[in-house]
């Protein structure tokens, strides 16, 4: 049998578990995606994902990964220089499709599982010199959650700069109210916190997003946000969308409506708090810096110098797969993912396994 064949229940970073009531949603027969039909389909779905990310600003679907919208968001938004948030490797990924894309761009960098602070932000932005921030709000290489409410605040303070956040590892899976933090441009794709396959990015735009975007040459063309804002007032994408991904988006998103989303946020909480009092009981220790867990990913330091790759063999010989490190930290860490639909009971059933993997290895 073919290795893609096997079901291996997914507790790594992304992409997640799937439900098969979700899974059978992307076999409804196609639409034309000029037609009635789909706007309806398109209409409905960005009314729901306004309530789950607490925005009034347009919502614009991507048949892209959200590193799509990365480079977006540079063409689109960078006109004299950008600031960079870097504390792992998609931060730094970020900051190197700025630069990839002939824009100018600084970096505030720390060690990987640490956060970025406030003042590091504010410190740099009272120079005057950058007119865009990159802020990755959940770093899944290392399980950091940066503050993102408090370094709002501090952006607040610099009406001129276009606020860019990656929300990839933490939308609907810990709360970003993106108006009250006043985002210009919040990214994500689906195939976290949202529990669906890969393959469609999710993004808004504010108003001043806009703005910027009208003023900068070279915008490119699949990722304009002009073309998304004028297909997007008639509810369409610029360019073919992910229809079949777009069905299940519709339902994913009333199923989370329906489970209510502070149920939801505080789900992911509790599967936080239950995962990371594991890892310390289990006589490991916590990569990331303390006070700023993420609720959807517990990245783990291998101070036990265990083998990572044969527990995970082992892991999935019992149906179940965890992440090894990311880059630089591979075998160094592990990654325990706890996001999507994946319940307490989901979350107990995989670290009684992994216990039993490693009583077995003493």
């Amino acid at each position: 049998m073919d290795s893609w064949k096997k079901h291996v229940r997914l507790f790594i970073p992304g992409p997640v578990e799937v439900s098969p009531e979700i899974l059978d949603e992307m076999g409804r027969p196609m639409i034309g995606h000029r037609s009635k039909a789909y706007q309806d389909l398109h209409a409905s779905t960005v009314e729901k994902l306004k309530k789950i990310l607490f925005t009034e600003n347009d919502v614009h679907l991507s048949a892209s990964s959200a590193t799509g919208v990365f480079e977006a968001c540079v063409r689109n938004c960078i006109k004299k220089k950008a600031l960079a948030c870097v504390c792992g490797a998609f931060s730094k990924k970020w900051y190197q499709v700025a630069i990839e894309n002939g824009k100018e761009c600084d970096k505030i960098e720390v060690e990987w599982g640490k956060a970025i602070k406030p003042e590091m932000i504010d410190e740099k932005l009272s120079t005057g010199e950058y007119d865009s921030l990159l802020f990755v709000n959940n770093e899944t290489s290392t399980g950091v959650a940066s503050p993102l409410y408090e370094i709002a605040e501090v952006v607040k303070k610099y009406p001129d700069v276009v606020f860019m956040v990656d929300a990839v590892s933490s939308l609907t899976g810990m709360k970003l109210e993106v108006d009250k933090l006043g985002i210009d441009v919040c990214l994500a794709g689906t195939q976290k916190a949202f529990a669906l396959p890969p393959g469609l990015a999710i993004f808004t735009v504010s108003e001043k997003a806009y703005k910027r975007a009208e003023s900068v040459p070279n915008r490119g063309h699949y990722f304009d946000f002009l073309g998304f804002r004028k297909y997007g007032q008639k509810n369409q994408t610029p360019s073919t969308p992910a229809i079949s991904q777009i069905y299940a988006l519709n339902l994913q998103l009333e199923r989370m409506l329906n489970e209510g989303m502070e149920n939801r946020f505080k789900r992911h909480a509790q599967m936080a708090e239950f995962t990371r009092k594991w890892v310390i009981d289990s006589g490991f220790e916590l990569f990331t810096e303390k006070g700023y867990e993420s609720n959807t990913l517990t990245t783990v330091l291998n101070n036990k110098g265990i083998d990572v790759n044969e527990l995970i063999s082992k892991l999935v010989d019992k149906g179940m797969i965890i992440g090894n490190g990311y880059g630089e930290l591979k075998n160094k860490t592990f990654r325990i993912a706890h996001m999507g639909d994946t319940t307490m009971d989901d979350m107990k059933e995989l670290l009684n396994n992994m216990s039993e993997i490693l009583e077995g290895e003493k």
